[in-house]
């Protein structure tokens, strides 16, 4: 499946939407593949601040517990609770069900995120080393 081409994308694998000064931000479905069923997100908080490629909360799955980094630094001003209901919903459609917002506080460092075409690219190498 293409990714899609209105998002940029980390090494990570989160994807980050960009509306004025603001990132929304989720998972890719390399990402949900990976992790399998998602059974429980724990969301970050409002207010929180993030630092592109650290940790701003977590997913587990039947599998494994895995951190989900922020693709750009800011700070969280939503968070989508739907999702803290129904996690499966990362699984069953990733590129819809977003987990935060985040008010940029560098916009340059979008520029070190991927394009579609560079993100699968990128995963096409990925899937090479499995």
């Amino acid at each position: 499946m293409a990714s899609p081409s209105d998002k940029k994308y980390s090494k990570e694998h989160e994807w980050c939407k960009i509306e004025g000064d603001i990132a929304v931000v989720g998972i890719t479905d390399y990402a949900q593949k990976s992790l399998t069923d998602v059974v429980f997100i724990e969301l970050p908080k409002v207010g929180q601040k993030v630092e592109r490629c650290k940790p701003m909360c977590s997913v587990e799955s039947v599998k494994s517990v895995s951190d989900v980094f922020a693709p750009v630094s800011g700070e969280i001003v939503e968070v989508n609770t739907k999702i803290e209901e129904k996690p499966e919903m990362l699984n069953k459609d990733p590129y819809n069900s977003w987990i935060a917002k985040i008010k940029l506080s560098n916009k340059d460092e979008l520029n070190e995120l991927m394009d579609s075409k560079q993100y699968d690219a990128f995963v096409e190498d990925e899937e090479k080393k499995d």
